[in-house]
């Protein structure tokens, strides 16, 4: 899987086809990412200690990762990636304009 958590992508397929938002989580074994604000569902929360009302929550749930792609920001579209060796050092690029995935430091 060519994504990581704090990628922005695009959403190519689904409800929520053509909208761009970040990957909050990976699921690499189902094939899946959580996109933050994204395919939300109802969640119903039982009352207990920490919360005495109980209620009503949106959940983020998994969108499979074939519908999304990487989005290039300074392009402006979604682009494939693919892997090449840069300074000794394997770093992903856009396909469509050859620019290298700029990589959060943790």
């Amino acid at each position: 899987m060519k994504l990581k958590k704090g990628d922005r992508v695009k959403v190519i397929a689904g409800s929520y086809k053509g909208s761009i938002a970040d990957i909050a989580e990976v699921l690499p074994k189902q094939n899946k990412v959580i996109l933050d604000g994204l395919n939300l569902a109802k969640k119903h929360l039982r009352p207990n200690q920490e919360n005495p009302d109980g209620g009503i929550v949106d959940k983020a749930m998994p969108v499979d990762a074939s519908n999304v792609m990487l989005y290039d920001s300074k392009a402006k579209s979604a682009s494939r990636v693919g892997y090449k060796i840069e300074k000794g050092e394997k770093v992903r690029y856009f396909k469509k304009s050859g620019a290298v995935v700029k990589e959060e430091k943790k």
